[in-house]
């Protein structure tokens, strides 16, 4: 749960309304009286990304209501796919849902239907309804292509891409899902969360009036970094440590902070057309971090001339805040907050934080249970994809410390993708003879001179 400030997954659960509601009315999966039990009718699920997001992701699809089978699992890594596959097997789900009890009923996963290295995604989609994309996001748009071809219903985690080819492939393959009917969401879980639902409303309202300027932040103390073992190929280190890579991750204003500015587009219910800013490597360097930065700070103009001024910081020690201020002529949301204030700091609107949701679980929830009736109610492709590019837009910005334009950058056709996926396969980057990555230098970097 990373992406609701200052709640561990766990502590932000357990304080939700919608979980408690939810296994008061069926005390546990398997004794829900309501839920269709015939095998012949339960919705497929295969799971494509077995890291500790495929596997939250999987278990808040087996929480559902629906008549829902896990059948199989997919991921580059034997030991990533036993890992997960323990955790949704385990008699004990509260460190992961806050729920106690077990959803191992909805798992039929035998040997042969574990997939494991690059083409397992393939055979995986294949045998499923319903399939689940998660793996690390430079991966998205070649998995969500071939799910809308074989014609599956589809959640897949943000960011859908990490450059802009990418996020035309995956702008493309939207077309063919809309012809198909084929319900998508996308992992952007604020548009699924109660609290903000009802700070749009008000905004629709007209409460704060027109938006004028925004703020958005995603500051902490950064992630993870698994250092390198021996023997490693180059393309296996690069996809155990994928985060510090932007072929694989993006940079983490793609990968986390597009959050913030999602949420911006969102209510602003439009795209940048440029953005400008700066960025760099302060204190996270060295060949353990690859080559992303560590702070970025971004202007993105919108055509009405406002502007959302932007920043995303991994530092430990500095202020931690992760939030989004939208400014109106009439008032401002604050949305951790969750209300809304007048010119004059009084408070127009606040939220009932006892109706607040576990928008994890509610995007999947309301996913599967159109599903089950057969309506093609979901279309996040394009909202995911265009904040994706919003975020990539700002990485490019920082990296070349010029002006960058939506429109040139999303037709570039630039990518940073490997031509080959093969443990012993160069990536697109490699280090130097002293270890260390090439790293962006504003100034100097252009991607299209």
């Amino acid at each position: 749960m990373k992406n609701l400030p200052n709640q561990s997954r766990r502590e932000f659960v357990k304080k939700t309304s919608l979980i408690a509601s939810s296994l008061a009315a069926f005390p546990f999966i398997s004794q829900a009286g309501h839920v269709n039990t015939s095998v012949d009718d339960s919705i497929k699920i295969a799971l494509v990304g077995c890291g500790g997001r495929g596997t939250g992701a999987a278990m808040q699809a087996l929480l559902t209501k629906q008549n829902v089978k896990l059948v199989a699992m997919a991921d580059a890594f034997r030991d990533r796919l036993d890992d997960c596959f323990k955790a949704l097997m385990s008699d004990d789900l509260s460190d992961w849902s806050g729920a106690a009890g077990n959803i191992k009923d909805r798992i039929a996963v035998p040997e042969e239907n574990k997939f494991v290295g690059f083409d397992g995604y393939k055979k995986a989609i294949a045998l499923a309804d319903v399939v689940i994309l998660t793996t690390p996001p430079g991966f998205r748009p070649i998995h969500f292509e071939e799910a809308v071809n074989q014609g599956k219903q589809i959640f897949m985690e943000k960011p859908v891409a990490t450059d802009p080819a990418g996020i035309k492939r995956v702008l493309d393959a939207a077309v063919i899902a809309r012809q198909k009917k084929l319900n998508v969401v996308v992992g952007l879980q604020r548009h699924y969360q109660n609290s903000y639902r009802e700070l749009f409303k008000k905004y629709k309202e007209g409460l704060i009036g027109e938006i004028t300027s925004a703020q958005a932040w995603w500051n902490n103390e950064g992630v993870w970094m698994n250092p390198r073992q021996y023997n490693q190929t180059e393309m296996e280190y690069q996809m155990r440590n994928w985060y510090y890579f932007n072929w694989l991750c993006g940079d983490h204003i793609v990968e986390q902070h597009i959050h913030n500015i999602d949420v911006i587009n969102w209510f602003k219910e439009g795209y940048p057309v440029k953005a400008q800013g700066m960025g760099g490597r302060e204190v996270r360097k060295g060949k353990d971090y690859g080559e992303i930065f560590d702070h970025h700070y971004v202007e993105f103009h919108y055509a009405d001339g406002s502007i959302l001024n932007s920043q995303c910081r991994h530092i430990k020690g500095t202020m931690s805040k992760v939030d989004e201020l939208i400014v109106g002529t009439k008032g401002s949301i604050y949305a951790g907050a969750a209300n809304i204030v007048d010119r004059k700091g009084k408070v127009l609107y606040q939220f009932d934080r006892t109706k607040e949701n576990n928008p994890y679980q509610t995007e999947h929830d309301e996913l599967f249970a159109a599903i089950a009736k057969k309506e093609y109610k979901f279309d996040d492709t394009e909202r995911g994809a265009k904040s994706t590019m919003t975020s990539i837009l700002g990485r490019l910005a920082t990296y070349t410390g010029q002006v960058v334009e939506f429109d040139k950058a999303l037709n570039s056709g630039m990518s940073i993708m490997p031509t080959k996926f093969d443990f012993n396969a160069l990536p697109p980057l490699l280090p130097g003879a002293d270890g260390n990555y090439p790293v962006a230098i504003p100034g100097v970097t252009n991607y299209f001179s």
